[in-house]
C-alpha cells in the first residue's frame, strides 16, 4: 500500500512571524493526522533554518522548492543541492509550473534537476501538467507524457521508484477551479500506466500527488480516488487550518 504524502509548497509567501505563527499550528494538530500519512512543507529558502529548526524531531519533513543543476560557481540567485543538504531537506520540488513558465524551465533543465536530486539523496517531487488550452485542445496526455519522457530518458524508469510525482493542471492552480476528483484520477491512471508499460514494480510504488487548488473540502473525494496518494498544496498550505484539514482528510 503506497503511503500518501500531503506536501504544502508555500511558494513565495511568509515571513519570520507567519511562519512561526504557521507551524506551530501545524505541530499542535498534527496529534489528529493518523494512518499512512506523511507531511511536508517548503518553503522559500531563506526561512530553511527556521523551518529546519521548529520542525527538528517532530514528524513534518521540510524540502526546497527549487535547485540548480550545478554543484556551485558563478551562478547568482541559484541554490545548490548542498544547500539544501545543510538544511536537512528531505523533498526538492522540480519543475512546477510556475519555474517552466515563468523562469523558462524546459524539460530537459527539469530531466537534469531530477538527477542531481537523487543523486544527492533527497526526494524529487516532479511536477507534471497542462495548460488549459491544451486541455481544451485535448492535448492532456500527451503534453504529461512529454514531460516524463524527458525524466525518463535521462534518468531511467527505475528512478521514479524512490521519487514523486505531483500532477498539476496548471489551470486549477491558483485560481480556484479545480478538476474533478474523475479528471484528477484519469491523468494519474494514464501516469502510472505509462510507467507501468516500462517497469510495473515501480508504477505500483510511485506515489503521484494531486497539485490543483487541493481544499479541505475537496480533499476526501480526490484522495479516495485508487491512483491519487496525496496533494502538492498551494494556498490552502499557508493555513495551518485548511493543510491540517487536508491532512486529516488523508
Amino acid at each position: 500500500m503506497r503511503q500518501i504524502l500531503v506536501a504544502g509548497n508555500w511558494k513565495m509567501n511568509g515571513s519570520t512571524a507567519s511562519i512561526a505563527s504557521l507551524l506551530d499550528g501545524i505541530k499542535a494538530g498534527m496529534d489528529k493526522v493518523q494512518g499512512n500519512v506523511s507531511v511536508a512543507v517548503c518553503p522559500p529558502f531563506v526561512y530553511l533554518q527556521q523551518v529546519a529548526s521548529a520542525l527538528e524531531g517532530s514528524k513534518i519533513a521540510w524540502g526546497g522548492q527549487n535547485v540548480s543543476s550545478e554543484a556551485s560557481g558563478a551562478f547568482t540567485g541559484e541554490i545548490a543541492l548542498d544547500m539544501l543538504k545543510d538544511f536537512a531537506c528531505h523533498y526538492v520540488i522540480i519543475g512546477h509550473s510556475e519555474r517552466r513558465s515563468l523562469y523558462g524551465e524546459s524539460d530537459e533543465i527539469v530531466a537534469d534537476k531530477y538527477a542531481v536530486v537523487r543523486a544527492g539523496g533527497l526526494k524529487p517531487i516532479l511536477c507534471v501538467g497542462e495548460l488549459l488550452e491544451e486541455r481544451e485542445a485535448g492535448q492532456t496526455e500527451a503534453v504529461v507524457a512529454k514531460q516524463l519522457d524527458a525524466v525518463l530518458a535521462r534518468n531511467g524508469v527505475e528512478a521514479l521508484a524512490d521519487g514523486v510525482i505531483a500532477y498539476e493542471p496548471v489551470w486549477a492552480i491558483g485560481t480556484g477551479k479545480t478538476a474533478s476528483p474523475e479528471q484528477a484520477q484519469e491523468v494519474h491512471a494514464f501516469i502510472r500506466a505509462k510507467i507501468a508499460k516500462q517497469s510495473q514494480e515501480v508504477a505500483d510504488k510511485v506515489q503521484i500527488l494531486y497539485g490543483g487548488s487541493m481544499k479541505p473540502g475537496n480533499a476526501a473525494d480526490l484522495l479516495a480516488k485508487p491512483d491519487i496518494d496525496g496533494g502538492l498544496i498551494g494556498g490552502a498550505a499557508l493555513k495551518a487550518e485548511d493543510f491540517l484539514g487536508i491532512c486529516t482528510a488523508a
